[in-house]
């Protein structure tokens, strides 16, 4: 098969608290760099973000990029897209890339949406022609045919992404690299964005895919990367390293929510402890469950949403407090509690995440933040066993009076 993307010891370091200095001038370089000279080597100040990574893709792959908050996945697609330069190590690329890394990247928000489109594809190296072709449809699937004409900085964040996700996905680049595309919009547009980068691997594409949902991950993955602290730990068959990723969250247990460095979001408000109560020495199905939620400081328009994740990594339901308008955000009590009357999960383990957020951007984001177990509930002497599903509903039986 053909190899569209090899990376052989690739590594990434960045200076701690190194100034990012601009040096338009032959005078400022030659300043920058009589700075550097007297400042005196440590590696205390240094963070690798990658270190000898090495592994092939080949053309019409989807592989998942997975790993926690700051784990060096962002840092890999970055180097992969040519916005920055490797420490040490090579990235050899075959074909035309498309990338999505984050909001803003790739568009000039004083353009309009119609000139960033041509814009990005004129980028990629595409005919003014070609671009025309496919204009209709970029439009058409990111759903912002009423601000076409408007300039991208007035566009929410929603919005920057439909439209930057269409033209990546549309203009036809032989590698698509897609950096937590679903972790803005809605549920919708999530779902057409999955579709669509499944068509583009069966056009014989290749997709390098990085995102912190596990279901997406097994639905379009084939092979999976996990990456911790900068190393490459595991390289194999997707479902075998979610489960990976999900055993190595459960040994970060003891560690408290407050001191955790693998999280992300602008910081202004912060978790700092998540506890699952229940008045019972455990959880067993059907129990009422709280799940308490302690923060350090309250936003106005402050959200918290609550994932629930099983053994699998898969997404089994989500509990967000912006659905409710009974949040006092001059209170003291610096908590959310989310009530469960009643938990029918199926017996099993679980874990969860949670995201403080407002107006839709991450404030503070914990990935496996508590992790829980329900036990099987005695129903007529006996435990239930052999759940073929993730929820339990209850439910009666009845057979009509004279049939057998």
């Amino acid at each position: 098969m053909t190899v569209a993307i090899k990376v052989e010891n690739l590594s990434k370091k960045y200076v701690i608290g190194a100034a990012q200095e601009r040096q338009d001038t032959l005078r400022d370089w030659l300043v920058a760099a009589g700075r550097s000279l007297r400042r005196r080597p440590t590696t205390e100040n240094e963070f690798w973000a990658l270190r000898d990574v090495s592994f092939e893709v080949h053309r019409g792959e989807v592989v998942g990029v997975i790993g926690r908050n700051g784990a060096g996945k962002s840092t890999l697609l970055k180097i992969l897209s040519r916005i920055t330069e490797p420490t040490s190590g090579r990235a050899h690329i075959r074909g035309r890339v498309g990338s999505l890394l984050e909001v803003g990247t790739g568009f000039h928000p004083e353009l309009t949406g119609r000139e960033n489109i041509f814009l990005n594809g004129a980028i990629l190296g595409m005919r003014r022609t070609e671009i025309a072709r496919k204009f209709d449809e970029i439009v058409a699937f990111a759903e912002i045919e009423k601000f076409l004409d408007t300039p991208v900085k007035r566009y929410s964040s929603g919005m920057y992404v439909r439209l930057a996700f269409a033209v990546a996905a549309h203009l036809e680049p032989e590698i698509l690299l897609v950096d937590e595309v679903l972790a803005v919009g809605d549920a919708a547009f999530q779902k057409k964005c999955l579709g669509k980068m499944g068509d583009v691997a069966k056009e014989g594409r290749t997709v390098l895919f990085v995102s912190h949902n596990m279901s997406a991950m097994q639905t379009i993955c084939s092979r999976g990367l996990l990456i911790q602290t900068g190393l490459l730990i595991d390289n194999g068959a997707i479902g075998d390293i979610v489960q990976e990723y999900v055993n190595r969250l459960q040994t970060q247990q003891h560690k408290s929510a407050a001191d955790r460095l693998d999280r992300r979001g602008l910081g202004r408000s912060k978790i700092m402890s998540v506890d699952v109560l229940s008045q019972k020495k455990g959880v067993f199905v059907g129990d009422e469950v709280q799940f308490a939620i302690k923060i350090n400081r309250f936003l106005q328009n402050l959200s918290c949403i609550l994932t629930i994740y099983n053994a699998l990594g898969q997404r089994v339901a989500v509990f967000d407090s912006s659905l409710r308008s009974e949040i006092d955000y001059q209170s003291k009590d610096l908590s959310f509690t989310c009530t469960i009357p009643n938990l029918w999960l199926s017996p099993g383990k679980y874990y969860i995440n949670v995201a403080l957020t407002v107006g839709g951007e991450f404030e503070d984001h914990l990935e496996g933040a508590a992790f829980f177990a329900v036990e099987e509930m005695p129903v007529l002497g006996r435990a239930l066993r052999n759940y073929s599903a993730p929820v339990v509903f209850p439910h009666v039986w009845s057979v009509p009076e004279g049939e057998s």
